[in-house]
């Protein structure tokens, strides 16, 4: 059976988290900045199709389609250290290059209008691989995107890494309109959600890792940060052992009915060589490890938990040397603290896959572990954007701007219908 996953990268967000995720797999696997497999790099025991394919010149090229409408984020990727790694038929920018401007609806009128063409992009790519990635901010192009991807590749999973808006800082009016029409869309077409939301990102940044007061080091944190999170998801996947090794059989035992299908993520130690000026951490036993996945300040989504608040399910992703004699010790440990609640009609227990570090990527910590979980709480997403777009709407205001593009017609259905 094909593992293989396809990556969508769409939008600013999309291609600049992209960009340190392809870096990061090119070391992880031995392979340089242009795509050639380092001599070093022949004994690691890794599966580097699940991402890259080899080219006639045996140069390893990622599964990539990057997607903007305007061209600056991927312009500056092309002329990076790494522009040699992408296929340059993978890449499309829009002509107009003005961008949609914050607006969910002239996004999604730009994907009818460029569809044929990025559609072909991914269709090559997808021919004998098993699942789709997208990643990006949620943008009225990637929103169409998920649409017509979910109906052209029915039998494929489709996942995405969303970016939501920080809520409570945002310089952009009209977020609570593009976040409700976009929920409706990760909602419908989407197999799994995996959440990361500005807010926390940038709490762990300033309180983890000695955030800067200068932005443009804060950002490169932050995507390495998303980085090291998607990487750690596909670990078993790259380097795989007796189970969890294909994506459909993670995602199954997260997911327990199709529409629950958003997931939270924690991450623990960041350390300098994944993150830049990441805080030291002394002990890393597995217990610890665990521990620390089910601390709060490390959740990379800001939710708002009520007291019956609780786990529907998790998968403590754990790399390094691990005996597996600790992680059942750990586990009871934990169960007898009562460390995690779980909801009383499912299994009251946390889901284990160890996987080996890469052999390229010297680690100055013995474990570092990553948990994907279904947590009850995640509604409150769903209920603070429906709050959000109540209270503008009710002001009656940047709605024309919606108007005008083909999906609104001149009228606000579509609103009424994504609530």
């Amino acid at each position: 059976m094909p593992r293989e996953i396809v990556t969508v990268q769409i939008g600013q967000c999309g291609n600049q988290v992209g960009s340190v995720f392809w870096q990061r797999l090119c070391t992880e696997h031995g392979i340089s900045s242009q795509g050639i497999l380092e001599e070093w790099a022949t004994e690691g025991g890794d599966r580097k199709d699940v991402f890259f394919y080899q080219a006639d010149d045996e140069h390893y090229i990622p599964r990539a389609i990057l997607v903007d409408l305007e061209p600056r984020v991927v312009n500056n990727i092309l002329e990076s250290t790494h522009s040699g790694l992408y296929n340059p038929e993978n890449v499309f920018l829009s002509k107009d290059g003005g961008g949609a401007g914050n607006n969910w609806a002239k996004g999604y009128s730009a994907g009818e209008k460029h569809y044929e063409t990025i559609i072909e992009m991914i269709d090559r790519e997808a021919e004998g691989s098993d699942s789709l990635e997208a990643r990006g901010t949620g943008s009225g192009l990637g929103s169409f995107m998920l649409e017509r991807l979910s109906d052209r590749f029915p039998k494929k999973l489709i996942q995405t890494y969303s970016v939501f808006p920080n809520t409570t800082e945002s310089d952009v009016v009209v977020q609570p309109y593009n976040s409700l029409l976009t929920m409706k869309r990760l909602a419908n077409y989407a197999d799994s959600v995996v959440v990361l939301d500005n807010a926390a990102l940038a709490r762990i940044v300033a309180d983890r890792l000695h955030g800067l007061t200068d932005a443009t080091s804060s950002f490169t944190q932050t995507n390495q940060l998303v980085a090291t999170v998607m990487a750690a998801s596909t670990q078993t996947l790259r380097y795989p052992g007796y189970m969890n090794n294909d994506l459909v059989g993670i995602i199954a035992s997260l997911i327990p009915t199709p529409r629950c299908h958003f997931l939270a993520t924690s991450y623990t130690p960041f350390t300098s060589e994944s993150m830049d000026k990441a805080k030291n951490t002394r002990k890393t036993t597995v217990l610890d490890v665990m521990r620390r996945l089910l601390q709060p300040k490390n959740r990379m989504v800001s939710t708002a938990p009520s007291k019956s608040s609780c786990y529907i399910s998790i998968l403590n992703i754990i790399q390094g040397d691990v005996d597996p004699t600790d992680v059942h010790q750990s586990l009871l440990r934990i169960r007898e603290r009562q460390m995690a609640n779980f909801i009383p009609w499912g299994p009251a227990s946390i889901q284990v896959a160890i996987t080996r570090k890469s052999p390229y990527v010297a680690a100055n910590h013995r474990v570092s572990g990553l948990m994907l979980a279904n947590h009850t709480s995640m509604a409150s997403l769903s209920k603070r954007a429906l709050d959000q777009y109540a209270l503008l709407r009710k002001k009656g205001v940047f709605l024309s701007h919606y108007k005008q593009e083909p999906p609104f017609n001149g009228s606000l259905e579509e609103f009424d219908d994504a609530k």
